[in-house]
């Protein structure tokens, strides 16, 4: 398989090195991808470079990811404003041990195939560096110039904040990793996104200089919204691979609500489908949009790759109780419909403050439903707020014990897909 035509009809790769696309048809190539280890599960957003190992396991080609447990406790300056909380090593090793148990369900890591996936963590070479060992045998081989002719030093050095020295040297310290995994595994080529570029092309530079080598790479554009809003951002935040931190009832959410333009873009790039199904399915979709064939198929092709069949299964027999039977009254609906909402977010509340009677803004606020009463009331004013399926509009609305579904459920909706259960005890 032709990796970069396969990618690039997916609009999967924006910049590359010349003689890329050459090295990969010629022979089995090693290639990497750095995960930033800032938390024990990657999101949404961490997808694109996992779907590009994946495609280059499946081209044949043998993946490697890093996890920068060492590059984590410095910070990346790239697409970023002001430098961010630096993390310890303690906090590094759960995040990497999280984010490795993760990858390790998308790549196959059998190392007796030729293109076993390896997973490595730079912390594990940088440890042994000495301070003036790193400036002996790497600084002296970029030039400050060459640094700051990078867009990401620019924008923070000009800026009002500055850039601190610790962060001007990650691109250094990325530059080393590459030459690290090209002396150590022959790795001859790295991937990324698009703000990498500049970073991505140090350590090919390094390597040219100090090991006279000849490395590779590409980037990936970065992922935006048609609406110019943030990519794997909802209300509640991130969209996490986790599934204790992000339901596959939410996850699946978050795709099937996708825009008719995203989706048509999202289905190249988070689906395997080939280019004639792509083709199809999108044409089918223009003749009749309200059907949401795309994003049906897309949320269903992603929902199963990162949770498996059975997650998707029931996050589908989940939006059907609460979408497709949204005319049946929530006191129709049996306990086992209710508790068997996976996926919904559940929370409780003591049973003595809705016997007493309970203003609904003081509820959504004890139930973190709202993060404050001042949000749960502008929630309600904008007609954003449902109780058992009937519309909230008085603020000063009492919840008491005859609402309560099978004497035990409230059921609540925020905006159009947010659902609740909350259970007195």
């Amino acid at each position: 398989m032709d990796l970069i035509k396969e990618l690039s009809w997916r609009g999967m790769v924006q910049d590359m090195i010349p003689g890329t696309d050459t090295q990969l048809m010629k022979e089995v190539t090693t290639g990497y991808i750095g995960f930033d280890p800032t938390a024990t599960s990657l999101h949404i957003g961490s997808l694109v470079p996992i779907l590009l190992l994946v495609h280059m396991q499946r081209a044949g080609h043998k993946p490697v990811a890093l996890v920068g447990g060492a590059t984590g406790m410095i910070g990346d300056p790239s697409g970023k404003s002001e430098e961010r909380n630096l993390l310890n090593e303690e906090q590094l090793a759960a995040n990497v041990a999280g984010i490795k148990a993760q990858l390790e369900k998308y790549l196959d890591f059998d190392t007796s195939k030729p293109n076993g996936a390896i997973m490595v963590n730079n912390y594990d070479w940088f440890r042994k560096i000495s301070f003036i060992d790193f400036l002996r045998d790497a600084g002296k081989h970029i030039t400050v110039n060459y640094m700051m002719a990078k867009d990401s030093v620019k924008k923070r050095f000009t800026g009002d904040i500055g850039i601190s020295y610790t962060e001007f040297a990650y691109q250094l310290m990325q530059g080393y990793d590459y030459y690290h995994l090209y002396t150590s595994l022959n790795c001859k080529l790295q991937m990324g996104g698009s703000d990498q570029w500049g970073n991505i092309t140090t350590g090919t530079e390094f390597i040219r200089r100090k090991a006279q080598g000849e490395a590779y790479a590409f980037t990936c554009p970065l992922i935006k919204k048609a609406d110019g809003t943030k990519f794997g951002k909802t209300e509640s935040g991130n969209v996490w691979l986790d599934t204790e931190r992000t339901s596959p009832y939410q996850f699946y959410q978050f795709w099937l609500n996708a825009s008719d333009a995203d989706a048509e873009n999202w289905i190249k790039i988070f689906t395997f489908l080939d280019e004639p199904t792509v083709n199809q399915l999108i044409q089918t979709h223009k003749e009749d949009p309200a059907k949401r064939l795309l994003q049906k198929t897309l949320a269903k092709e992603i929902t199963v790759f990162v949770h498996g069949n059975q997650e998707f299964e029931t996050a589908l027999a989940t939006t059907e109780k609460l979408f497709a039977n949204q005319t049946i009254p929530a006191e129709e609906m049996s306990i086992e419909d209710l508790e068997g909402m996976e996926g919904v977010v559940k929370s409780s509340i003591e049973k003595s403050n809705v016997e007493a009677g309970i203003d609904i803004v003081t509820l959504l606020a004890d139930t973190k439903i709202a993060t404050s009463k001042g949000e749960a009331r502008k929630l309600i004013q904008g007609g954003g707020l449902q109780l058992n399926r009937k519309k909230v509009e008085d603020v000063q609305m009492k919840v008491s014990a005859d609402q309560l579904l099978h004497q035990k459920y409230l059921l609540i909706q925020k905006g159009k897909k947010n659902y609740y259960l909350v259970s007195i005890h």
